[in-house]
């Protein structure tokens, strides 16, 4: 049958292993130190692995391929335990394919496995019955790097909340009245001793992780809509040195082609050691 399948560039590819991580299906591996597309009938075609890589590998192609089987999908899966089947159905939550969620969904309940997804998407204006841990707000107003002389140690920079990318919504007011923005990998903060003082002083946070969080579609799209929407001074963004971790480069760089601004980006690379 003719269908969406991914193509994966050997040449481009430089094996890093995130789109593995990234395609909870198992239809690709490792092979030789190269991606590959080792099942086409573990393959949906909708693309969730593209936005875990680095380098632009991936792509969909239309093509005569193997037809994707669900319950195969899902027989392998459940071997991997609640949290990689969980990934799976809210990837289908979010391409809207209703009828394979249905499909998941009936599968684990003819087993007696009972998984419910999180909501992939949250509504952007939910202030009635939102949960005070992602209730956007701004803790502090006219936003300017603080000296430190003018503050105690162990201060903290921080100057909006939430800071996770999957919370914030493009139309909050954290992004208004122009901002310098910070985008950080989840791991950065810990790695970096001096964090608050060097990269977040005077900045509004956005993290997330590029191999591990399943949302990384959303957050193209959201990334770009908040440079799109506000007027974003500049861009510091900060990755670990580890190669998943481009991941956040790849991101930002396609958010900002998106907006269609040029907006400078200041890249800093955080060591492990």
């Amino acid at each position: 049958m003719k269908r969406n399948i991914i193509k994966i560039d050997e040449e481009k590819c430089n094996g890093c292993g995130q789109c593995v991580t990234g395609c909870p299906e198992g239809a690709i591996q490792m092979v030789n130190g190269k991606a590959r597309l080792v099942s086409e009938n573990y393959c949906d075609g909708l693309g969730a692995c593209i936005g875990d890589c680095p380098v632009g590998a991936i792509s969909v192609e239309e093509r005569e391929a193997t037809a994707y089987s669900e319950a195969l999908v899902m027989e392998n899966m459940i071997l991997q335990g609640e949290g990689v089947v969980r990934k799976h159905l809210e990837h289908l939550l979010e391409h809207k394919e209703m009828e394979l969620y249905d499909e998941a969904m009936d599968i684990l309940a003819a087993k007696g496995i009972n998984i419910e997804p999180e909501t992939p998407h949250q509504p952007a204006h939910n202030h009635g019955h939102e949960c005070p841990g992602s209730m956007n707000m701004v803790l502090k107003k006219n936003i300017e790097p603080v000296k430190k002389s003018d503050s105690p140690a162990g201060f903290s920079r921080l100057n909006q909340w939430p800071v996770k990318l999957k919370l914030l919504s493009p139309d909050s007011t954290v992004f208004s009245g122009g901002v310098d923005l910070l985008v950080s990998a989840d791991c950065a903060p810990y790695a970096s001793g001096n964090f608050h003082e060097e990269f977040l002083n005077g900045r509004i946070m956005i993290t997330f992780c590029p191999k591990l969080d399943p949302y990384i579609d959303e957050y193209r799209e959201k990334l770009a809509a908040i440079l799109t929407n506000h007027d974003i001074r500049s861009i510091t963004l900060v990755r670990m040195e580890v190669p998943c971790c481009g991941g956040v480069t790849a991101l930002v760089q396609e958010a900002l082609k998106r907006s269609g601004k040029n907006i400078p980006v200041d890249q800093r690379i955080v060591k492990i050691v």
